[in-house]
């Protein structure tokens, strides 16, 4: 297996990656938002079924519009159909959401008319079909409302719940396990007792980021550079999670053991080690069975970075999801220098939509390691650099990755 593969082979492969069955169960449609559609919702019936008022005002025939006057003959309420018919110079005073009358073609709005006892004088008039909604206007019988894949959103609940799907079957959320590895780090709440030692953040950033995109995750905190206790995290993560992902371990120090355990102790099929990308070109991408592994770098920013690249299309995968990473063009408002030649590089910057177009700047960004979390804070995109490309100038566009 060749080592440090170019950014486009490892989403190639990435892409590849076929999820052979995701588990379904039927919800609520109430509870189903932010869950993913398993099977495409079709219109059972046409909406509305019958030409419908879209506001309060009279049922006329359009010609009659010419009179001098037309006599009210009924009221016709919303839910309620009205027996009688509109005929030459009668109407029926109809109201939003009601069936239009038999016999009428058009609604006057009340705001047109003049009500003199019994009868109406058309001050204004209108277009014939005006304000008649018709057979079929939201959507026809047989039409592919919703497709398979679809992330329910309100509005999608709201057409479910206008065609009376009660329960609607959906994807069952993927899992994620995922530990922080390091003697150094120590997990939030623990007690400094040297200064060697830092906090990790990484587990509870990478929680949050598959919790926000529709994964379930199994929590397994802090494990020290121990191979047996290595060993027996991943081999417990890998029985109850589809994806597992670890921080830390995978680069070429000597007390970095993951990456070892993952190829040797548990025999998985790597699919690529080492990746020319800035930040976190130390990532281990490995197969066991139908599960993956991933070894992410140790630095904040880089296993961020790595894991939104990496693991977030994965995740998609996982959850039968459409969804994919969002590229647009934006303009950079500031110039930006490319740091690193022969590699991609991911850069925090600042986006901004105005005057019809993207615009990034990278005020407050810091200069530095892979390790400066804080470089995310903020309305965030991450500007894409493709290798062997020249510095960014300002008014220049550029491509860069929605969050």
């Amino acid at each position: 297996m060749k080592k440090f593969i170019n950014y486009k082979q490892s989403q190639e492969i990435l892409n590849n990656i076929k999820v052979e069955f995701i588990p379904t169960q039927k919800v609520y449609v109430a509870s189903s938002l932010g869950l993913v559609l398993a099977t495409d919702i079709i219109a059972s019936s046409n909406s509305p079924e019958f030409e419908t008022s879209a506001m309060d005002g009279y049922a006329i025939k359009y010609e009659d519009q010419e009179l001098d006057f037309i006599t009210i003959i009924d009221k016709n309420p919303a839910g309620s159909i009205v027996e009688s018919t509109v005929s030459k110079q009668t109407c029926i005073k109809t109201f939003t959401g009601s069936l239009m009358p038999k016999g009428s073609d058009t609604l006057i709005p009340i705001e047109n008319v003049t009500v003199k006892d019994n009868t109406i004088i058309i001050n204004e008039k209108v277009n014939q079909g005006y304000s008649v909604r018709p057979v079929g206007e939201n959507y026809k019988k047989d039409e592919i409302l919703i497709k398979k894949g679809t992330v329910i959103d309100f509005a999608h609940i709201g057409v479910m719940a206008s065609l009376n799907i009660v329960q609607v079957e959906v994807y069952i959320k993927p899992t994620v396990a995922i530990a922080s590895t390091g003697s150094e780090i120590l997990d939030v709440g623990q007690d400094q007792t040297n200064d060697a030692q830092i906090r990790s953040s990484n587990h509870l950033t990478l929680e949050a980021i598959a919790t926000k995109y529709g994964a379930n995750v199994v929590q397994m905190g802090v494990v020290k550079d121990d191979k047996q206790s290595i060993t027996n995290l991943l081999k417990s993560a890998l029985n109850s999670a589809n994806i597992v992902v670890t921080t830390g371990g995978v680069s070429v120090g000597d007390y970095d053991y993951v990456k070892d355990i993952i190829k040797d102790t548990l025999g998985c099929e790597v699919l690529f080690q080492g990746v020319m990308i800035k930040p976190g070109q130390h990532i281990l991408f490995a197969k066991k069975d139908d599960k993956y592994i991933v070894g992410l770098p140790g630095f904040a920013y880089s296993s961020t970075i790595t894991f939104l690249l990496y693991i977030l299309p994965l995740i998609f995968k996982f959850k039968g999801s459409d969804q994919s990473l969002t590229i647009v063009k934006a303009i950079a408002d500031q110039s930006y220098p490319k740091k690193a030649k022969n590699k991609i590089s991911f850069a925090a910057c600042n986006v901004e939509y105005k005057d019809g177009a993207y615009h990034i700047n990278f005020d407050d960004k810091r200069d530095g390691t892979s390790a400066i979390l804080t470089n995310m804070l903020g309305n965030i995109a991450l500007l894409v650099q493709e290798e062997y490309t020249e510095d960014i100038k300002a008014g220049d566009i550029v491509d860069i990755i929605l969050l």
